[in-house]
């Protein structure tokens, strides 16, 4: 069963501080996930900060993205991001159990 997902995506990277991903590389992780669920949407930047299990604490943008998956796909998703930009933690949550994807009739 599908449900509808946000997933906290990176801005800058974890090994060079004040360096961000550029556009293209956020492109080539979007079409991924487009593999994977089919689709997504990707909101504006946030702000957010996060504490590690040693206490160091972490401030940077984040980019919240929503996506339609079911359990497995959004595990497949999360444990390619976690790849794809070097993460130590991915965010995801589920935002809703009940999702409407409803496609218009072409005639």
């Amino acid at each position: 069963m599908s449900a509808l997902w946000e997933i906290l995506v990176p801005t800058e990277k974890r090994l060079e501080p004040g360096k961000y991903y550029r556009t293209k590389y956020h492109k080539v992780w979007d079409e991924k996930v487009r593999g994977i669920s089919g689709g997504l949407t990707i909101m504006q930047p946030a702000k957010g900060h996060w504490v590690s299990p040693t206490g160091e604490t972490f401030v940077e943008r984040m980019i919240p993205v929503r996506i339609i998956a079911t359990r497995q796909q959004i595990e497949q998703i999360i444990d390619m991001t976690m790849n794809y930009y070097d993460q130590l933690a991915v965010l995801c949550y589920r935002l809703s159990d009940e999702v409407i994807l409803k496609h218009r009739e072409v005639k």
